[in-house]
């Protein structure tokens, strides 16, 4: 699991050993409701759970910002996450070592500036903001511009 991985599991609020799909590629479960000997029933081999079950929904956005805030506050508030890639990983209980950004930089393709300079640290949160965004993330325009 990349280091982004992580990010997004810590604040769309997933856990680490839940599946990564409902789908568990097996068929649908067979669902006869009625008489076997109703005439006017289809028989159980046409007649599936997907094809009762109402499909659900797509959920709605993660607000990142309003998440992160969240988090912040519980923390006491001292972070600066809204613009430091080392402080949004620390608030993440993350590793923000220079390696772990140097990780995270070659995992999102950041190539700016040296590893560990201001210039480079930008761009990751940037970079990281982005795609936490394409990734079903609600992140506001300055987070991610």
């Amino acid at each position: 699991m990349g280091l982004f991985s992580k990010i997004a599991d810590r604040i769309f609020n997933r856990k680490a050993d839940a599946p990564a799909s409902a789908s568990t590629g097996k068929p649908a479960p067979v669902i006869f409701e009625g008489s076997r000997n109703d005439p006017q029933v289809a028989p159980p081999a046409l007649r599936t759970a997907s094809a009762v079950t109402p499909t659900a929904s797509a959920p709605a956005p993660v607000d990142v910002e309003a998440v992160l805030r969240d988090m912040a506050d519980a923390k006491g508030g001292e972070s600066d996450w809204r613009r430091s890639i080392v402080d949004l990983l620390k608030l993440l209980d993350l590793d923000s070592s220079l390696s772990a950004r140097k990780e995270l930089a070659a995992e999102l393709g950041v190539d700016a500036g040296a590893h560990g300079s201001a210039e480079q640290n930008i761009a990751l949160h940037k970079a990281v903001m982005r795609k936490l965004a394409e990734n079903g993330g609600k992140v506001p325009a300055d987070l991610r511009d």
